[in-house]
């Protein structure tokens, strides 16, 4: 596959491929704690792995945004680094208008973590609101919760899920022999299913509310077979829904 970034491409290759399709795609994740067993990068891995899919498939530059997000739950963890939402914000606002100045008409946020969607839903209106470029935020972590949960797959922390996007970013990372067996604190899937309600929900702001280690779940369901497939699976399912939306979208204008 041909690379699409704009850490690759020379200046007229970006000027040709922004000027033939107009979509920005840019990853965004976290660097914090995973447990023992996964890296500190996680989100960060499997947000670049769904995004360079989704930009191959939409014909797409791919941006991608920086290491870092909002992730003070974890603050205090050897190994989290959490940016401040005002400046995560005016950092991406930032990127998104020199992307427009730069001719970017579609920008796609593919996103893995969760204490940053409250600020890339600010980002996307205002850029939106502002400039008349057309946003579309896709969390790819919601998208992989439910293509593997017929499998039984979940969407913990340091669990099976995240275990499979850093098996497939580099099978060398996972420290699986650290993980004697899946572990499932009491209260600890009641408080993710909370927090993620799509109608009344709480919140969490340290995450030892939901484990007293940081991270829950079983890392023992990632298989190299399932992580082989990870990216293109996860990323067809972004890739068609934004397509669908950009149509939408467009059509209303």
């Amino acid at each position: 596959m041909t690379s699409r970034s704009i850490y690759d491409l020379t200046s007229p290759d970006v000027a040709e491929l922004l000027g033939r399709s107009g979509i920005v795609v840019m990853p965004f994740g976290s660097v914090e704690q995973h447990g023992p067993h996964l890296p500190c990068g996680t989100d960060t891995m499997a947000a670049d792995l769904v995004a360079s899919e989704v930009a191959e498939r939409l014909d797409a530059l791919l941006v991608p945004a920086g290491q870092y997000g909002v992730t003070p739950i974890h603050a205090g963890h050897p190994g989290t680094i959490s940016l401040r939402r005002d400046v995560f914000e005016a950092y991406i606002t930032n990127l998104c208008e020199e992307l427009v100045g730069l001719g970017a008409k579609t920008l796609v946020f593919v996103n893995w973590h969760e204490g940053n969607n409250a600020s890339l839903d600010a980002v996307a209106t205002d850029i939106q609101d502002r400039h008349g470029a057309l946003v579309v935020t896709a969390h790819a972590c919601y998208v992989a919760q439910r293509v593997y949960a017929p499998e039984g797959g979940e969407l913990t922390h340091g669990g099976g899920i995240e275990t499979l996007a850093v098996l497939a970013y580099d099978p060398s990372l996972p420290r699986l022999d650290r993980v004697a067996e899946p572990t499932r604190p009491d209260g600890a899937a009641e408080l993710d299913e909370m927090r993620r309600s799509n109608e009344i929900y709480g919140y969490i702001t340290d995450v030892t509310e939901i484990a007293d280690d940081g991270w829950y779940g079983n890392p023992g369901w990632a298989t190299e077979e399932r992580a082989a497939a990870f990216a293109v699976t996860v990323a067809d399912e972004v890739a068609a829904r934004v397509d669908s939306i950009l149509k939408l979208r467009r059509g209303a204008r």
